[in-house]
């Protein structure tokens, strides 16, 4: 254990620098609440959805190798910041005009339009706390409104009232553009009228730090006195994260690059209310194909039902873990490329020293709980014998599969069986509608016509490697220069696209004598008909 904490202290892999970040905070031991807190974000105005994921699933990276190079215990939070008000009926939801009339309560006082719990917060908190179990995390729930009713929030909230002047000062000069109009009426606090039961953004016209009050004007002009405590208002959501890392005393939070501004200012309104902010981890946003920042209200991009209909959690769990400092897009093009390297990193891992393994993305997938990867043909492979066999199901490519390994099957290669079945439905809802086939030119119709009579001659068995050289000095005997032209022209004319796998594995796992019948179509021009 001790050379393993060691070589975690040295690793570069990102969730260890960020856990040796978090334990600068305690160099000289555990802090006074006895924990190190690590919390995630959700509002719950939204289904939870792919962005969900990525944040605990980072931040569980962290925690994880936190727990490696300290003894100090740790805590995961998901908080839900239920208690904002409704600002907006949501699109993809039914009885729209019902939530309508419930606008500018609390989340946990909208009416649930799905009819199935007691408030439209209470439905996606649920909504979140199953998405959450699904994959395993280790985290503990909590409500916004729930914390503040219960008076967790009290000592932070009268420390906010009596602070309010320093907290406006780092509010006000931030209130520009859009925001401009609201600097002689903002205020941190925004009570619950006990007439509506609306979240009510007001000017706050009196304060009474001694009695933990302050005075606010209802909409039909009568002002009204509220205690800050017990639920009876809430704060604007920037000071409320600050007052919240000071209140629970959260060391670590990740957001998205575009919350650097508001996470800046909260760390701000925590400083100025006496505690120190976490340390905070800002990660690059999500595009879609066309290099847009992915967005819940335009739906563009992949959400998280897309990405496990075609493909394990595990493969978006990498996805995740690489490079999260960097833009990535997240399309459907980028699935079979995270499978295979997923499983390329779980093999790599079996013969891996300790400093190696902590460098692994798959180490912080399954922390430290390596599993062996059962996928002895790749997913990309797949797809493409699902092209040329026309295959329905993944029984048809357990045909082809037994024969190439005859030693497996779908209880011994349960990863194998799922990217069977996975291919199937990725091939025919994505792959089959861009094929363009096109015909050999000359040369290549030479070159294919050799490869065939090689093959029909071919003697070697179901040598992935041994036919790849077939391929390779096919190619080399007809000038292909660079050689890439020569695969590119066999994907081209017999799969249809640009790109493909190692032609030889190809043929290993297809079949000597159904390549040789796949090159004749190609050559009597049937498969671009």
């Amino acid at each position: 254990m001790t050379d393993l904490r060691d070589a975690a202290m040295r690793s570069k892999a990102w969730p260890f620098e960020e856990a040796r970040r978090v334990l600068k905070r305690y160099g000289k031991g555990a802090p006074e609440k006895g924990h190190v807190l690590f919390e995630t974000g959700y509002g719950p105005s939204g289904l939870p959805h792919i962005g969900t994921f990525g944040e605990v699933a980072r931040t569980t990276m962290v925690r994880r190798a936190f727990e490696l190079i300290s003894d100090i215990p740790t805590r995961l939070l998901c908080f839900s910041d239920d208690m904002d008000g409704l600002r907006k009926v949501p699109t993809n939801v039914p009885n729209r005009e019902e939530m309508a009339e419930d606008l500018h309560l609390p989340l946990t006082r909208v009416r649930d339009p799905f009819g199935t719990h007691d408030s439209f917060g209470a439905h996606n908190n649920a909504r979140l706390r199953a998405f959450l179990d699904r994959f395993g995390f280790e985290y503990e729930f909590a409500s916004s409104t729930q914390y503040y009713a219960e008076g967790r929030f009290d000592e932070a909230l009268l420390t906010v009232l009596e602070r309010f002047d320093k907290i406006m000062e780092i509010m006000l000069p931030s209130l520009g553009g859009v925001e401009a109009e609201r600097v002689n009426t903002y205020s941190p606090f925004l009570p619950v009228s006990p007439k509506t039961g609306h979240v009510l953004q007001v000017p706050t016209l009196e304060r009474n730090v001694a009695k933990g009050t302050i005075v606010y004007q209802e909409p039909d002009g009568e002002k009204v006195e509220v205690p800050v405590t017990g639920g009876h208002v809430k704060l604007q959501w920037k000071p409320d994260w600050g007052m919240r890392w000071a209140a629970l005393g959260v060391d670590y939070e990740m957001y998205g690059k575009d919350l650097i501004p508001s996470a800046e200012l909260s760390a701000k309104i925590c400083r100025a209310l006496g505690e120190p902010a976490p340390e905070l981890f800002n990660y690059e946003l999500f595009l879609d194909e066309a290099g847009q920042k992915i967005s819940k209200s335009k739906g563009n991009g992949l959400s998280m039902e897309d990405w496990l209909k075609y493909a394990s959690p595990e493969s978006l769990s990498l996805f995740m873990y690489q490079k999260p400092k960097t833009a990535k897009r997240l399309y459907f093009d980028v699935i079979p490329k995270a499978v295979d390297e997923y499983h390329q990193h779980l093999r790599a891992y079996e013969g891996q020293d300790a400093a190696a393994r902590l460098n692994n993305p798959v180490f912080h997938i399954h922390g430290g709980e390596v599993p062996a990867s059962t996928l002895v043909v790749p997913f990309a492979m797949l797809l493409n014998l699902a092209s040329v066999s026309g295959a329905r199901d993944k029984d048809a490519l357990w045909g082809f599969i037994r024969r190439y390994a005859p030693d497996a099957g779908p209880e011994t290669h349960p990863d194998l069986d799922a990217a069977a079945d996975f291919a199937v439905k990725y091939f025919h809802d994505f792959v089959a509608p861009e094929r363009r086939f096109r015909a050999p030119d000359a040369r290549e119709r030479a070159a294919m016509e050799d490869l065939a009579a090689r093959l029909r001659d071919w003697q070697g068995g179901l040598d992935a490697e041994a036919l790849q050289s077939l391929v390779f000095a096919v190619g080399k005997a007809h000038g292909f220069e660079p050689l890439r032209d020569w695969f590119k022209a066999l994907y081209e004319v017999l799969l249809g696209a640009s790109q493909g796998p190692r032609f030889g594995g190809f043929i290993a796992l297809y079949g000597v004598e159904e390549t040789i019948a796949l090159i004749e179509k190609g050559l009597a021009g049937e498969l671009a008909a």
